[in-house]
């Protein structure tokens, strides 16, 4: 009886080990180089034609960088977010966190030359991942090797959106749970909040900040209030078009900027000033605040090659779309 007893407990632990590492085992099936063979030229097809588009407008940068954030954050990087909806579904692209996302014709027409070349073979997922890579790097952000082999998911479902993406109206706690729960750290939440360093937030992200608070007509405390006085300049209490710089004077290129703006109590978002909220999150803020971003692009790097493998779909999961908006 005694040996069943430890031959039972051993298989439980080993069952929960696999539970434990299935999030990310699929990541091992990712590998740099994965066309080699089948599509020899697709990553050199896939920077030409992102440089196409950004060299005309370098603004986009910003929006393909946070397509692959939202696109990994709901469903893993499975390029979920690339869906259309149907008749039958509303896709995470028509939720309101992603109904601001541009540049889904730089995805479409990178995936039309791949296709002219290798029909059949390259994934939108990981097409998402390698243009958000080169669009950051050709505005003189950090470059980055992408382990390549995703496969597109064929679900995408509206209400995942507002549950697993982290919103720009969450707390320290909020943010670290959900970065815990993709099997990210509090590192990497100070990291890849850096992204904001371009790009532009419309009014309606952060104006509860500058104009109603805790609902008595208050602003938030956290922000310097000289740039409240410019903030409302730009933005009226119900002001839902406006786009205002994300770090102003800066926001084409991408750069450490951001920990500043942030330290001086001048970041946009009530997710941004969240990062002085915790001892780790505000001594990464300070140190690139104070040190010209010293490790910024290497940590980047590092933390983006991480994102961009959670849970991914692999092997014979998913399938290869011919166009990414629609499954097969």
């Amino acid at each position: 009886m005694g040996i069943r007893q430890k031959l039972l407990s051993f298989l439980f632990s080993q069952l929960i080990l696999v539970l434990m590492v299935s999030n990310h085992s699929n990541a091992m099936g990712l590998k740099l180089g994965y066309y080699h063979k089948t599509c020899p030229n697709a990553e050199s097809i896939i920077s030409k034609t992102t440089y196409r588009f950004i060299s005309r407008a370098p603004t986009l940068a910003a929006p393909l960088l946070r397509m692959h954030f939202h696109d990994c954050f709901v469903r893993g990087c499975d390029g979920s977010v690339l869906l259309n909806s149907t008749k039958t579904n509303i896709s995470e692209k028509d939720a309101i966190p992603n109904q601001s996302l541009r540049g889904y014709h730089v995805i479409d027409a990178v995936k039309s030359a791949v296709e002219e070349a290798c029909p059949g073979v390259v994934s939108c997922a990981d097409i998402l991942a390698l243009v958000a890579r080169d669009s950051v790097s050709m505005i003189h952000g950090p470059y980055w090797k992408v382990p390549l082999g995703r496969r597109d998911g064929r679900v995408s479902i509206l209400n995942e959106v507002f549950a697993e993406l982290p919103a720009p109206f969450a707390n320290i706690t909020q943010l670290k749970q959900m970065f815990a729960a993709k099997g990210l750290n509090t590192k990497d939440l100070a990291v890849l909040s850096g992204g904001h360093t371009i790009g532009t937030s419309h009014c309606i992200g952060f104006t509860n900040r500058l104009y109603n608070f805790t609902g008595k007509g208050d602003t938030d405390p956290s922000m310097d209030p000289k740039y409240i006085v410019k903030l409302k300049q730009k933005c009226k209490p119900r002001d839902t078009t406006t786009l205002v710089e994300m770090n102003p004077g800066s926001f084409k290129t991408f750069d450490e900027a951001y920990y500043t703006l942030v330290a001086k109590r001048r970041g946009l978002l009530q997710s941004d000033a969240a990062l002085l909220d915790d001892p780790e999150t505000k001594a990464y803020v300070i140190l690139q605040a104070s040190t010209h971003g010293s490790t910024f692009a290497k940590d980047f790097a590092e933390s983006m090659v991480k994102m961009g493998q959670v849970g991914v779909l692999t092997g014979n999961q998913g399938e290869i779309r011919k166009h990414c908006a629609l499954v097969n």
